[in-house]
């Protein structure tokens, strides 16, 4: 049977095994008291972000979320789902210091906003604010991630915590850790009230704004008690702002190295040289434009000015003498196409004196070939001649029938050369590249090459007896 007091220590030990709010959450990539762990880059310094725009590079981390910020209302931590925790966690670390944040907490029943120190071995300093709760703040501890449902404080807030924005400090040294809100010390912890100093927070810090939900469905039971019940998402989104953290490293450095395995502040070694963290925060934002542009000399404006200015008049110049000669190959060509329509015009008229219609008209071969050259088929008659009054035409009844398969040939009768078009000849205007020139109907027999000489298909002949074969430049099987 327990003793009453063995009793009592096992309820306390079960209460602190089921009430594990912010720690639950934090975590250490390596830890120092089971391994050889690589230094922690040093703060070394001291600066106030402000959080009305993004930080230096290099100086903050966000993990799960996204973090907003606005020039009035500073950085934003919003959840609006399961899973949301969005959180601003430092690059460097600071060995003894001191942190100033000016925050207004988020409401919702089993929502935590937060301000946390943590380290490498799981040492532990917080402000807590439940959602529930927009009276009080909440001061805690702890040492080597080891739990005790004692180490919170409760303390009264002048105000609402989630109505106006309060500065929440935390001072720490090797003799003492104080809260103070709004420069009202609220508590102080020594060393000693901390298991003889064995669980008292004594190793480098990184700082770390978030906000979470406390009330998940997922957290244990005991967390989500503490928290003030379940987190109702659909009644969202839960926002908490910190306009600014001033931060104050009190030791000075490059590296805190552990030297040994203790998890105590006499083994951190302190590596002198400046810190990366006072490199990112003293490195100057790129400049814009017109920041640049405000910078130069005016005689580099002038100069500026004057080169633009040059280069404005050649593209000007550059621009009119297209203009011009663009114009005047219009103005040449405009010409030309009257002159075509005078041309055309005189002809129209000495047909119409003639008492010909132009467009049906029976022309010889003299006709025939000056129509075709101004048909466009330039070139063709230059080749072949149609004959002079062929039988069937204007002329009359032939004395003797033509025989076009006779070997006789008619005298003055121009002989057709099958092999002719396709060395000779560019393709005619407005046919397509393999429609074919017709072929002479007949076969005079003056070709002796073989068929690949030959300009593609002969076409169609007129069977004997039906006469003559469609007029050249004529073929109906392309009607």
């Amino acid at each position: 049977m327990l003793s009453h007091s063995s009793y009592g220590a096992a309820l306390a030990l079960l209460a602190s095994i089921l009430s594990t709010p912010v720690a639950a959450q934090l975590s250490t990539k390596c830890d120092p008291m089971n391994a050889t762990c690589p230094a922690d880059a040093a703060f070394g310094t001291s600066h106030l972000f402000n959080f009305n725009d993004t930080q230096p590079d290099g100086t903050w981390n966000t993990t799960a979320g996204t973090v907003n910020y606005d020039a009035e209302t500073g950085a934003a931590f919003t959840i609006s789902e399961k899973g949301d925790s969005p959180t601003l966690i430092s690059n460097f670390y600071f060995f003894w210091g001191r942190t100033e944040v000016w925050l207004k907490a988020a409401p919702g029943q089993g929502i935590i906003s937060s301000i946390v120190w943590s380290s490498d071995v799981l040492d532990e300093v917080d402000w807590e604010f439940l959602g529930g709760n927009t009276t009080h703040a909440s001061s805690n501890y702890f040492g080597k991630g080891l739990q005790d449902f004692h180490n919170a404080g409760y303390h009264l807030v002048n105000g609402s915590t989630q109505g106006d924005y309060h500065n929440y400090t935390s001072v720490w040294t090797a003799d003492k850790l104080e809260w103070h809100i709004d420069g009202a010390l609220v508590r102080t912890l020594l060393p000693a009230e901390a298991n003889n100093t064995y669980t008292y927070p004594q190793t480098p810090m990184k700082l770390s704004l978030g906000i979470w939900a406390g009330g998940d469905s997922d957290q244990p039971k005991g967390t989500i008690e503490w928290a003030g019940g379940l987190t109702d998402y659909d009644k969202g989104p839960y926002t908490m702002y910190i306009k600014s953290a001033a931060v104050q490293d009190y030791s000075t450095g490059k590296e805190y190295t552990y030297s040994d395995m203790s998890g105590s502040s006499d083994s951190i070694k302190i590596t002198t040289g400046n810190s990366t963290a006072v490199e990112n925060i003293n490195k100057q934002p790129e400049k814009s434009l017109s920041e640049k542009w405000d910078e130069l000399p005016s005689s580099t404006k002038s100069g500026i000015y004057a080169a633009a200015g040059g280069v404005g008049a050649i593209a000007f110049i550059a621009l009119a003498f297209y203009y011009f000669k663009q114009r005047r190959s219009g103005q040449k060509e405009a010409a030309l196409a009257a002159a075509r329509m005078q041309e055309e015009r005189v002809e129209l008229e000495r047909f119409q004196k003639e008492g010909r219609n132009p467009d049906n008209l029976g022309f010889d071969g003299t006709e025939y070939g000056g129509a075709m050259n101004k048909g466009g088929m330039y070139g063709v008659s230059s080749y072949y001649a149609v004959p002079d009054s062929p039988p069937g035409s204007s002329a009359g009844p032939p004395e003797k029938a033509w025989d076009p398969t006779s070997a006789a040939v008619a005298p003055g009768m121009p002989l057709l050369r099958n092999n002719s078009f396709g060395s000779q000849h560019p393709q005619s205007p407005g046919l397509p590249p393999s429609f074919p020139l017709p072929q002479s109907p007949v076969d005079r027999g003056h070709s002796t090459s073989s068929a690949s000489n030959r300009m593609g298909s002969p076409g169609p002949t007129s069977p004997p007896g039906r006469g003559p074969a469609s007029p050249v430049g004529y073929n109906s099987n392309y009607r």
